[in-house]
Order: structure tokens, then sequence, then C-alpha cells
């Protein structure tokens, strides 16, 4: 994505709500998914506030069907299996240097 600033237009001339192309949204999406934070997207393409990046991301998805919203799905279980992997690996550890210790 390049460092320019973000292209919207206004649709109707004294709005002060800005209007986004779709093509805008999916790069904005497509950064989330890539694994950037709401916050940093926000504040790279200039947006007001996170929830508009998730709404975003929600709308997608529902147009996607019920293939994207499966896959979306997956990745959400797929995401909480790998906390609870973390979190084992973690105790491991732990418990790998305390027995290393009474040695």
């Amino acid at each position: 994505m390049s460092k320019s600033k973000p292209s919207h237009k206004n649709v109707i001339k004294g709005d002060k709500r800005r209007r986004f192309t779709e093509e805008f949204k999916a790069e904005a999406v497509q950064m989330l998914l890539d694994g950037h934070t709401a916050a940093f997207v926000c504040q790279r393409l200039g947006l007001s506030s996170p929830t508009v990046l998730y709404r975003w991301k929600r709308d997608l998805i529902q147009r996607g069907g019920k293939t994207a919203e499966s896959l979306e799905a997956r990745v959400r279980n797929l995401e909480a299996e790998l906390r609870r992997v973390e979190r084992e690996r973690d105790i491991l550890k732990k418990a790998l240097s305390i027995f290393g210790r009474d040695e």
C-alpha cells in the first residue's frame, strides 16, 4: 500500500461525511486481515475509528456468502486454539525451568 493520502470523495457537496470507494475499504480490511492492528490501520489511512473498519470487514464477509462466513469462523477457532497452545507452551517452559534448578 502506498504512503499517499486515502482516496475518498465527497458524494454531496457540503456533506461533512467522507465517502470511501469499495476498493479502499477492501484494502483497509485486507491490512487488518494481514495482521495489522485496527488502530494502526486507522491511523495509517486516516480513519476516525476502528469500529468503521470492523463494520467494513463484517460487510465484506457477509457479501462473500456462506463460504466467507465459514472461513471467518474457522479462523476464529484456529486463533483460539493458538492462544491455548501458547499458554500450554508457557506453562511447560516454567515447569522446565523449575525442574532444571533442582539439579
